[in-house]
This record gives structure tokens, C-alpha cells and sequence, in this order.
């Protein structure tokens, strides 16, 4: 058997009160966590929200209908221009 080490839980009154003084510790650390949790929470919901009313926006915008219309399937412009390579290199590489 290791023989004890004094200094280690030799009254157990102070051992309880170290105890309590660590768990009141970390439960003060668990509330500020939580606080900091729920304002990212908020932040996120608020971004959130922005976005989507964005979405709604540029949807619903007649600008949104125009980039539509002059945007073939793949997201390029179709616009005409020089037929030469750097020319259709520069249509293909345009994005709407």
C-alpha cells in the first residue's frame, strides 16, 4: 500500500469547501458559456432571416426576371461577340 500523502484530503471539511468553491466556479463558467451560446444563437437567426428576405427580394425583383432572360441554362451570358477563340473564351468565362 502507497502511503498518503499529507497534504491531500487530510480534513475533509476543507476537501468539501474546495469542492463547492471548484463546482460554483464552473457553474458560474457554465452560465457565461450559455449566454455566449445564446447570443451566436441570435446572431445566426438574425443572419438567417436576412438572407432569406434577400432571397425573396432578388426572386421577386423585375431585375432578377431581366438577368434570367439574358442567362442561358448553364449561368453564362449569351451575348453575342467576337467569334474569334479569345472571344468565345471570354463569353464562356462571363458569369451572369
Amino acid at each position: 500500500m502507497m502511503p498518503r500523502d499529507p497534504d491531500k484530503h487530510s480534513d475533509p471539511a476543507a476537501s468539501s469547501v474546495s469542492l463547492a468553491a471548484e463546482a460554483a466556479l464552473l457553474e458560474a463558467r457554465v452560465r457565461l458559456l450559455q449566454e455566449e451560446i445564446d447570443t451566436v444563437d441570435a446572431r445566426i437567426k438574425a443572419v438567417s432571416d436576412a438572407l432569406r428576405l434577400l432571397r425573396r427580394t432578388s426572386s421577386a425583383s423585375p431585375q432578377a426576371a431581366d438577368n434570367a432572360d439574358q442567362c442561358g441554362p448553364s449561368g453564362r451570358k449569351d451575348a453575342d461577340g467576337p467569334t474569334d477563340d479569345a472571344g468565345e473564351a471570354a463569353k464562356r468565362s462571363t458569369p451572369c
